[in-house]
């Protein structure tokens, strides 16, 4: 994957709007733009994605610390890149829309459950232990779940836009 010099700064600049976005709506628990970047940039730019992903994910940490809170972030937001992935390039028109809103919304009620194996790593929780973790945090995967649904409503145009500025420069 080889990068040109145009390539090294969307993804620099593209990383660094998520970060932004993350900081911007921090306001509002588990309500945030990042499934819905992750999803958009997969969709246009594929496995390259992985780059401004990875440039929000050092961000993220440079800026709130390399804590054990992080840690997970190294995963969490590949899942939802492989699942976006996964997705046949081809889905009509019509339905992509809910599709991609699903497939946030369900990173975001999952979003626990995925952080989950890391807090048993890290901190030797039992299984118990975790799902008591689990269960603990529902209701914010809940709002996290609901509001990655009606922010997915984002991903069509943005890749829209991403893909129509792709063609005027490439």
């Amino acid at each position: 994957m080889k990068l040109k010099t145009r390539e090294v700064a969307i993804f620099g600049m593209l990383g660094a709007l998520m970060y932004a976005s993350k900081v911007f709506m921090e306001l509002l628990p588990n309500v945030h733009l990042l499934g819905v970047f992750t999803i958009s940039f997969t969709l246009v730019y594929r496995k390259k994605a992985l780059y401004p992903i990875y440039t929000y994910v050092l961000l993220n940490g440079l800026f709130t610390g390399f804590a054990t809170w992080w840690i997970p972030y190294l995963y969490l937001w590949t899942i939802l890149w492989g699942v976006t992935m996964l997705l046949p390039r081809k889905i009509p028109k019509k339905i992509q829309p809910i599709v991609y809103m699903v497939v946030n919304a369900c990173h975001g009620f999952l979003f626990g459950t995925l952080y989950a194996p890391a807090q048993v790593i890290l901190f030797g929780l039992s299984f118990k232990g975790m799902i008591a973790w689990i269960i603990a945090g529902l209701p914010w995967d809940f709002v996290h779940g609901v509001s990655n649904f009606f922010c997915g409503i984002l991903i069509v145009p943005i890749v829209t836009l991403l893909r129509k500025l792709e063609k005027q420069v490439g």
